[in-house]
């Protein structure tokens, strides 16, 4: 039986970024018998994962298997584990970390440009650095970096 607070912790795990998207594949039966164990709840069916190999001696290939997930993600989860405990077994964000096409002398110039107390001219500031170093930046990048830096405006 599924409690009434269901949807208000799927959206929770969405927002935080925890949902698994293939709570289906999950077949350990302790995740379909209760309450407590959440197929959709990824870091718990990853911690689950890794102490059935761990504690119960489960072999690799039967708890990717139980799991739904591949061996080289099973011990990509580990090595995460090992590194950083159960905080290395929420998903990490995709993409770049960080502003990564404006950097170094480019932002600097950037920076440069800025002037204490006046606003932000981002679209100029992105075709100056188009001229300047032919990168094509946009104006949110800017406004990122700017914001990152704490440089006064």
């Amino acid at each position: 039986m599924k409690s009434k607070s269901q949807p208000l912790k799927v959206e929770a795990l969405l927002d935080e970024g925890t949902l698994n998207p293939t709570p289906e594949k999950v077949r350990d039966p302790k995740f379909r018998e209760t309450e407590f164990f959440d197929p959709r709840d990824i870091v718990q069916v990853r911690y689950e994962m890794l102490r059935r190999v761990s504690i119960e001696n489960a072999s690799v290939s039967a708890a990717t298997g139980e799991y739904g997930v591949s061996r080289p993600a099973y011990y990509q989860t580990k090595a995460s584990f090992d590194r950083a405990g159960v905080a290395g077994l929420v998903p990490q964000k995709r993409g770049p970390r960080g502003p990564h096409k404006l950097r170094g002398e480019a932002l600097a110039f950037v920076q440069q440009q800025l002037v204490a107390g006046a606003p932000l001219r981002a679209r100029e500031l992105a075709k100056l650095v188009q001229q300047k170093f032919d990168l094509d930046i946009h104006p949110r990048t800017i406004e990122r970096a700017v914001a990152g830096k704490k440089t006064p405006r």
